[in-house]
């Protein structure tokens, strides 16, 4: 866990909370960080939160409000276990004069509850239901980092990176789906000096185990006997089989993701052509592979002649593809966890990862729901796509326009200078 609170430390609980504000002005004015000064863990946000152009003095954006947050709410899995969150943290939150907060996997604040008077103070910085929280909107925070990272994390006063949440100290904790270890959101408890401490890191971590848990109890398991495979981004899959997770390597990965998507199977040579850029990679190295693959999984689960899985793979990508084909725009791009494999170049799993990309992407155009839009565009996948920013420009209120453009001018400077180096003139090595 990362904490800032310490033994003998301030009132802010930062070692030395005059060094933190100093280096975060210093750092917002362009100077390097001085790492004794500043965690590891608020120094690589910061450097996040930078290459994300948050501005330190902008303010979160609120993206969903009234009937449309009501319905995006309560289709949400975390909603479930909100009974559970406000028991353990409730009576906590109001008594301390703190606030609890649940988001989403994009950091989008879904409650935001607690004592009435730190509610109105925290909605002059826009930390309320429906604005987004996400590191790459709102810079260094307590659930937009623990989300980014994906552990549990604790941001104290100067540490955050927008000066108008300095005077608040927040600490949270990500909460995954227990059967497929999808990220779901965070939990988070916000408030004053009053949090810097350990304990509060450990109390949000023990309720978010304790979510996991109460959805564990209400949503059934795949079965054993179905395998799972999950390859959304990451480049080495994890095979849930038997009751076992087994994680791959890049190249069984490829295999594993090609086999998913032809149930019927594919010939040696279709499998070759589907796995290897170069042409001269022989049968005999294919062979091997899928040897060593049958080897780590047992020779019931892969068949050859043709090459095959004995069984139905529920693979996450082709229930994105599911999902889009029945219209469901909005549950396709929840379950869309980053490109297929991003790190493989075999041909197969690239034709793959584009078609499902390039699709998703245009329903997202086709729906032009700012929400859904703005989800894309500060994901670490679409954070420089700029067909997807110019949409959203389209759509999003005119109140939260602003950064949007922002991003999009940084975007076409970035691509007039690389245009430029390219139609440079190289050196003349005529003699």
């Amino acid at each position: 866990m990362d904490e800032c609170g310490t033994t003998g430390a301030g009132a802010s609980g930062v070692r030395d909370p005059g060094a933190v504000r100093r280096a975060h002005e210093a750092f917002t004015s362009g100077s390097a960080l001085s790492r004794p000064t500043v965690r590891e863990l608020v120094a690589a946000s910061w450097r996040r939160s930078a290459r994300a152009r948050v501005s330190p003095d902008g303010a979160a954006c609120v993206e969903l409000a009234d009937d449309d947050l009501v319905a995006y709410r309560e289709g949400h899995p975390l909603a479930a276990a909100m009974p559970v969150v406000r028991e353990l943290m409730g009576a906590y939150a109001r008594d301390g004069e703190h606030l609890l907060a649940v988001c989403d996997a994009s950091g989008r604040m879904l409650w935001v509850e607690g004592h009435p008077g730190t509610l109105r103070k925290a909605g002059g910085m826009n930390f309320v239901a429906g604005a987004r929280w996400s590191e790459s909107a709102a810079g260094t925070n307590a659930p937009g980092t623990a989300i980014a990272v994906d552990r549990p994390v604790q941001v104290c006063a100067a540490e955050h990176f927008r000066r108008r949440v300095q005077a608040w100290t927040c600490a949270a904790a990500p909460v995954h789906d227990p059967h497929t270890g999808r990220l779901l959101g965070a939990v988070d408890i916000t408030g004053g000096d009053g949090l810097a401490h350990p304990h509060s890191l450990g109390f949000v971590q023990a309720v978010a185990r304790a979510v996991e848990a109460h959805l564990a109890l209400r949503t059934p398991a795949v079965p054993a006997d179905r395998p799972r495979l999950t390859a959304l981004g990451r480049d080495e899959a994890l095979l849930r089989i038997g009751g076992r997770g087994v994680r791959l390597s890049r190249r069984h990965s490829e295999i594993l993701v090609v086999l998913a998507h032809r149930p019927e199977g594919v010939t040696g040579d279709e499998l070759l052509v589907q796995l290897y850029e170069d042409e001269s990679v022989t049968p005999v190295t294919l062979r091997a592979e899928l040897s060593r693959l049958r080897g780590l999984l047992g020779p019931e689960v892969l068949r050859s002649r043709p090459y095959r899985l004995a069984s139905a793979v529920d693979a996450d990508f082709a229930a994105v593809d599911r999902r889009l084909a029945s219209g469901s725009v909005a549950a396709a791009l929840g379950a869309y966890a980053g490109p297929l494999l991003p790190g493989s170049r075999a041909p197969g799993v690239v034709r793959l990862r584009e078609r499902l990309a390039d699709r998703l992407r245009a329903a997202l155009v086709d729906r032009a729901d700012p929400a859904l839009l703005a989800d894309w565009t500060y994901s670490a996948w679409g954070e420089d796509d700029v067909e997807l920013w110019r949409a959203l420009a389209a759509v999003v209120p005119a109140a939260q326009r602003a950064p949007v453009l922002a991003r999009l001018r940084a975007l076409d400077a970035e691509l007039s200078a690389g245009a430029t180096v390219l139609q440079r003139p190289g050196p003349d090595t005529r003699r």
